[in-house]
């Protein structure tokens, strides 16, 4: 039986097949999608060292951070009521290196009349910023009195611009808002409403699209990352949690 016509054909068909997944695994190499992801910063709150805090000038109530524990987890506490101060975090990275973040959140409840197009109603329970460091080297004459001027009152320079994601009370029709304090900031509402109020979501973005697409030019090269939750403006109150933030490739 070994040496009949059948017996070589089945023997041939076999090592063909070998040979064939043997090519498509030599061959084959994983979509870009799928490649491993490599961190470059993760906080999982354990502590608040690796963020200083962030105060402004006329606003004398603080919002309140801590980091609490419960069945093991731990996450960053976010309260406020009718206050406003921010934590930002201590080191910068490179965005075209490492441009996309992902992070999970919660909060209690949303604002009756908060809404970010107004300043008068410009306060969210929770936004993630990355705040793109300013130059001097290039920036133009006015921006390096501007700036300069900025630096001596606050004793650093502050951001060249920023996109601000946020946990929005209001619904807007489009991808994105610019801030009614500034054109340098965006915002942007991955979260909307009352619907998921009191569950974690966890969001991923690439703020090196996201700058290009709202701003329509390249990002400084450096940047941080931002977290504040405010209610100054609506003097009403809120709790919001983080369980961690990273920034990857």
């Amino acid at each position: 039986m070994r040496g009949s016509p059948w017996f070589q054909f089945f023997a041939i068909a076999l090592l063909a097949s070998h040979f064939f997944v043997s090519m498509l695994y030599l061959c084959w190499s994983p979509p870009a999608g799928a490649q491993e992801r490599k961190v470059l910063l993760h906080d999982d709150f354990r502590n608040l060292d690796k963020w200083k805090p962030l105060h402004f000038p006329k606003i004398e109530k603080h919002s309140l951070y801590s980091v609490e524990s419960k069945d093991g987890e731990r996450y960053l506490r976010a309260e406020t009521q009718a206050s406003a101060s921010g934590l930002l975090y201590r080191e910068s990275f490179n965005v075209y290196d490492y441009p996309k973040v992902r992070w999970r959140w919660k909060i209690s409840n949303v604002y009756d009349k908060g809404d970010g197009r107004t300043k008068a109603s410009d306060d969210y329970p929770i936004r993630i910023y990355v705040l793109f460091e300013y130059d001097p080297q290039k920036a133009g004459a006015a921006d390096k009195i501007k700036y300069g001027l900025a630096r001596i009152i606050y004793g650093e320079y502050p951001p060249h611009s920023a996109i601000n994601y946020v946990w929005s009370s209001a619904t807007w029709n489009t991808p994105f808002i610019t801030s009614p304090r500034t054109d340098k900031v965006k915002v942007v509402a991955l979260q909307s409403g009352t619907l998921k109020a009191g569950t974690w979501q966890e969001e991923e973005v690439d703020a090196l699209q996201d700058y290009r697409r709202m701003f329509g030019t390249d990002p400084p090269a450096r940047a941080s990352l931002g977290i504040m939750s405010d209610s100054d403006n609506t003097a009403e109150k809120a709790v919001s949690f983080v369980s961690f933030v990273e920034v990857y490739r």
